[in-house]
């Protein structure tokens, strides 16, 4: 009987596919713990650096930062608290503002 040998922890596929997403992302060279600061402008201006100096994203800068910072929100989910929620949202009216672009409608 052929046994399949188990590979270590460290090894294995991290628990959370957003997590891995997250750390190994083709586009963007995040800096550490960029959606964990209480400042929705420097979040903005981080985000915006990295996209810009980034030469493997596949669309606009402002498209990847703006892509990075929504899929952390829309993954997050319920784990973000309201504060850091409204921060995150805040940072993405301040990507807006960095690029020029037309604020969103709240419709």
């Amino acid at each position: 009987m052929v046994t399949k040998k188990r590979k270590p922890k460290s090894e294995s596929k991290p628990k959370r596919w957003t997590q891995h997403v997250m750390e190994t992302s083709n586009a963007l060279d995040l800096e550490q713990g960029v959606f964990t600061w209480d400042n929705p402008r420097r979040i903005a201006k981080s985000l915006k650096r990295s996209a810009e100096q980034s030469n493997r994203r596949k669309s606009s800068p402002y498209h990847s930062a703006m892509s990075m910072l929504t899929f952390h929100i829309n993954r997050a989910g319920k784990k973000l608290s309201q504060e850091q929620r409204a921060n995150l949202e805040a940072a993405k009216d301040e990507l807006r503002k960095l690029y020029n672009k037309e604020p969103r409608s709240n419709k």
